[in-house]
């Protein structure tokens, strides 16, 4: 895989709006419509894009509490059982295997707080989960996607 400074031009483009028609992009990065589609096509080939997809705004669905939660588990617990006992959570949005004292970090998105009780509720009855430590957002500085 290689890439140069206009796939990574086209990429920052398609970053920005997956919908973006080639011609769009090829006004912005110097190339025609076609010559765009080519490069699209190779680096999606090449698994530099792994695909496209809609982002929701959580605040549209009335999810608007954020909250971080440290998992503490029992003994060896390995990151698939972390991640097979938790995927089917929705308001999971995220979740991390981390160095420090925790063993994994939820990224959760619930309704409100008694939501997120009901979320932290389901997550502590997960047989290895000893204990869970939760910080709620209160603003987002910066979000990169």
């Amino acid at each position: 895989m290689r890439t140069d400074e206009t796939d990574e031009r086209i990429i920052g483009c398609l970053l920005r709006d997956a919908r973006s028609a080639y011609a769009e992009i090829g006004a912005q990065v110097g190339l025609s419509a076609p010559a765009v589609k080519r490069r699209v096509d190779r680096l999606r080939a090449e698994g530099v894009i792994t695909g496209f997809t809609a982002l929701v705004d959580p605040a549209a669905l009335g999810w608007t509490t954020e909250a971080f939660v440290e998992l503490y588990c029992t003994g060896r617990t390995s990151p698939d059982a972390i991640r097979a006992a938790m995927e089917d959570t929705p308001e999971i949005v995220a979740a991390y295997t981390v160095t420090g004292e925790a063993d994994a970090l939820l990224h959760l998105r619930t309704r409100d707080t008694a939501h997120l009780e009901t979320v932290l509720e389901r997550v502590r009855t997960a047989p290895f989960v000893q204990q869970t430590k939760s910080v709620l957002v209160l603003s987002r500085l910066i979000d990169r996607r």
